[in-house]
């Protein structure tokens, strides 16, 4: 490990640990400061508010101390050593999963024991305003971030980083060439008996098999039909009128006599494994023109937008507890809970199959319900914005995952 390499490792890690100590020690100091207050108001005289106080100060101490050298450090040498119970199928991530149990989870907690609090004692001293968002999920992003990038060069273009592209990105310009093989004279007897289960359908009704829809093609006897063509549409490269040479009586295509791998002859524009027509592709060569400085791209930066992005949503519903109505009314207990199952995705690596179904089932459902009864209740305290997103997301995941499958939806003659 080189100084650079031990430079970033020890910048990670210091991120990491302060990100799990810093927002315990804030909330339960203002939590302890709450409890204080409380209890000078109901004993003026009193030194018992002092001594609660220190007391939880010193347990915070005492609690962050005991799980980072219980949990935290160990957890931390056995991923750096590359243990198998930690990181062998690398489709989760520990260290995430620790801080969300022993950081954010403590931190919620003494949110809401400050709301109960002050409820149940008719005092309204602190409703923590910004601090859930700007302090607990803050640490939250930078956990994550870290997570994603700590293995990546931070010099550098990042050559090594795979893109997520839906488009593939080419540097040169190449033509594909169909490849369109000639058979000449009539196919031997055997080869057509070994075509026989292959090309069974197509004795049948003349269809040519692995060109999937329906098209007359000229020059077939009796009603052959190839799927994929348009009505009337012919074949390239088979002249009109013209019948393809070593096509037996039932129309099915024989296989190539002496390759042994069972493929059809080949007809010009149309792929023999696939059926599909082949054509002539051509990207164009990369921008350099003066503006190209728009189009730069790096994973690395992206990584950040897309972490922020990710936790948006969460981050508006851990806001609305800080609305004074939604504080002091008993509603900070259900936004809180319902906030921390929806950090539980933290635990998953950033590409996981999981993170949608995971996605709809502790984040969109559940924020549905809760805004919608937020804003029955208090109003439009948080956007209609989220509502909807919440709505489409779960419309959508359940109609294109589950929907579609029905007999009613799955046909082509629909939208």
């Amino acid at each position: 490990m080189g100084s650079g390499s031990r430079l970033k490792f020890a910048v990670c890690e210091v991120l990491q640990f302060a990100a799990f100590c810093v927002p315990l020690f804030i909330v339960m100091q203002r939590f302890a400061l709450i409890l204080a207050r409380v209890k000078s108001q109901a004993q003026p005289s009193g030194g018992d508010s002092t001594t609660a106080y220190w007391l939880i100060v010193a347990s915070s101490v005492a609690y962050v101390t005991t799980m980072a050298m219980l949990v935290w450090l160990p957890m931390k040498y056995m991923v750096f050593m590359k243990k198998k119970a930690l990181v062998g199928r690398k489709k989760w991530r520990p260290v995430a999963l620790a801080y969300v149990l022993l950081s954010t989870l403590p931190s919620f907690a003494f949110l809401i024991a400050s709301s109960e609090v002050q409820i149940r004692n008719d005092v309204r001293l602190d409703t923590f305003t910004e601090l859930p968002v700007s302090l607990v999920l803050f640490s939250l992003i930078c956990i994550d971030i870290v997570e994603r990038i700590r293995h990546c060069r931070l010099t550098g273009q990042a050559n090594e980083l795979a893109r997520d592209a839906d488009i593939p990105t080419l540097t040169h310009v190449e033509t594909v060439t169909p490849i369109v093989t000639t058979a000449t004279g009539p196919s031997p007897a055997a080869t057509n008996a070994s075509t026989g289960t292959q090309n069974g359908a197509g004795a049948a009704n003349g269809a040519i098999p692995r060109l999937p829809g329906t098209a007359t093609v000229t020059g077939l006897p009796a009603n052959g039909v190839v799927p994929g063509l348009s009505t009337g549409g012919a074949i390239p490269g088979l002249p009109g009128n013209t019948t393809v040479p070593g096509m037996p009586n039932n129309v099915a295509v024989p296989l190539l006599p002496g390759n042994g791998q069972g493929q059809p002859y080949a007809i010009a524009g149309i792929c023999p494994r696939t059926g599909l027509p082949i054509r002539n592709f051509s990207y164009a060569p990369p921008y350099t023109g003066p503006l190209r400085f728009l189009l730069a791209s790096d994973a690395r930066a992206d990584v950040f937008a897309d972490s922020f992005l990710f936790w948006l949503d969460t981050a508006e519903m851990v806001r609305v507890a800080s609305h004074t109505p939604v504080y002091f009314s008993g509603w900070a207990l259900p936004v809180y809970l319902f906030s921390f199952l929806s950090m539980l995705r933290l635990v998953l690596m950033p590409h996981s199959p999981l993170l949608s179904p995971l996605g709809v089932a502790l984040q969109d459902l559940p924020f549905l319900f809760l805004r919608v009864a937020l804003i029955a209740i208090f109003g439009f305290v948080t956007p209609v914005l989220f509502v909807m997103k919440n709505l489409l997301v779960c419309l959508a995941y359940i109609y294109f995952n589950f929907m579609t499958k029905l007999k009613i939806f799955n046909t082509e003659r629909m939208f």
